[in-house]
């Protein structure tokens, strides 16, 4: 990779202005009327889903226009985070009145015919990784695990999307020490971390709230990230560590479901 501070600057500032430019513009005028995108948080306050998208779009656009990023690996990572961006805001709007969370409930639907909105977002987005690992490398097992460490980076990222706040506040959190990292390999970085910092304020202040769209692009795009700057020891690492994460999640989502956890 080529490219160093200044393309990590460029792409911290498109993803930003992008992604603030994304939800000004949703906040004027939502597809299909205002009251598609509200929704209630954890607290029963009135918020609306814009952040997600616009979060999606803004990782995108730095992904797809980076300066310091070969053209296989922005591929890749503009196919990752519209997958999943798109997949997480399919799970927004259908599954919105789904009480079933975490993967064996969706699993267990689909082995019944249930097609659910949980179960095309869990395999779309493997599916968007798996595809986006065969564009960033050469040989078929490392393929698989960079496709493994995108897809997991996105269901992680969502996982602790529980709060406001908690999904821009991780992916800033496991962002900024690849961004600061010395050379052309701070460059994918940027794009998540921009994206997400130009919408925490919204998020803490509770205006609007990142949802499955917003969250899983968000760690989609910090999955490319880590994926194209590491080789087999470390995607091995990381692929582990976000299996045993989702493992350990979906029974904390399953939980949460059966009404085992108040929050």
């Amino acid at each position: 990779m080529k490219g160093g501070g200044t393309a990590r600057l460029a792409v911290l500032l498109t993803a930003a202005g992008a992604a603030r430019a994304a939800y000004t513009g949703l906040r004027r005028r939502p597809p299909g009327g205002s009251a598609r995108w509200q929704r209630k948080n954890y607290a029963g306050r009135g918020v609306d889903l814009y952040g997600g998208p616009a979060a999606a779009l803004g990782a995108a656009a730095a992904v797809a226009t980076a300066p310091g990023l070969p053209g296989r690996v922005r591929t890749a990572g503009t196919l990752a985070v519209l997958a999943a961006g798109g997949c997480g805001a399919y799970d927004d709007v259908a599954g919105a009145d789904d009480p079933r969370r975490g993967f064996r409930a969706h699993l267990s639907a689909l082995r019944r015919g249930e097609i659910t909105s949980g179960a095309v977002k869990l395999f779309g987005i493997g599916a968007a990784g798996l595809a986006a690992g065969a564009l960033l490398k050469d040989r078929p097992a490392d393929r698989f695990l960079a496709g493994v460490v995108i897809a997991g980076s996105a269901h992680f990222v969502n996982l602790v999307d529980v709060r406001p706040g908690r999904a821009a506040g991780a992916v800033l959190a496991l962002g900024v020490p690849g961004l600061l990292r010395r050379g052309p390999d701070g460059v994918p970085a940027a794009a998540p971390v921009g994206a997400a910092a130009a919408l925490l304020a919204d998020d803490l202040g509770e205006r609007t709230m990142l949802g499955d769209a917003g969250a899983h692009a968000l760690g989609a795009a910090l999955g490319l990230a880590i994926a194209a700057t590491n080789g087999r020891p470390g995607l091995l690492a990381h692929a582990a560590a976000l299996t045993a994460a989702a493992a350990s999640g979906d029974g904390v989502s399953r939980a949460a479901a059966a009404g085992v956890l108040v929050g």
